[in-house]
């Protein structure tokens, strides 16, 4: 499978989505699925103790499956109002472009929380009408992974689980 044909696997995104859950979820950040093919945002994000906030992030979930994709995913600038942050995950599967093997191309995947401003100013249209971001080269270690999900549970009031009274 070297070829460069769009494949689209559901059940590889769906659980884009439930690694994105199980990461915040792990991060003390309560996170929900929004159903189905819902418009512009994928999970909702809620303070655990609904005592101590009530404020709610909607986040949209991307993910690319190729280890060797070039790092730009699809999203649509009417989405822009729909959501508050986007998760891209790089599943990291296997090489599918390249002439190596699927396999010898797996790593962990890597997830970027990226805001909303960092959408809009790496967003391209092409003159076919075709809508992405570009990610490739660009400087985002400070939304990389843990540090990315700290931006949630940060501007959501959650502290880090077993610091609430240090």
């Amino acid at each position: 499978m070297g070829n460069k044909d769009a494949r689209r696997y559901p059940v590889i995104s769906l659980g884009a989505e439930h690694l994105v859950i199980g990461h915040l979820m792990r991060r003390n950040v309560l996170a929900y699925k929004a159903p189905p093919n819902n418009e512009g945002y994928d999970l909702i994000c809620i303070h655990p103790d609904p005592k101590k906030s009530t404020k709610q992030i909607r986040i949209q979930v991307k993910s690319r499956y190729q280890t060797d994709s070039d790092r730009a995913f699809p999203v649509k600038d009417k989405t822009f109002e729909a959501f508050d942050y986007l998760i891209v995950v790089f599943l990291n599967n296997g090489y599918y472009y390249k002439n190596r093997p699927v396999r010898d191309g797996i790593t962990e995947p890597e997830f970027y929380t990226l805001p909303l401003g960092f959408i809009k100013n790496n967003h391209q249209k092409t003159t076919s009408g075709w809508e992405r971001v570009l990610t490739k080269g660009k400087d985002m270690e400070q939304y990389k992974n843990e540090r990315g999900f700290e931006i949630i549970a940060n501007e959501l009031g959650i502290p880090y689980p077993g610091t609430e009274n240090t």
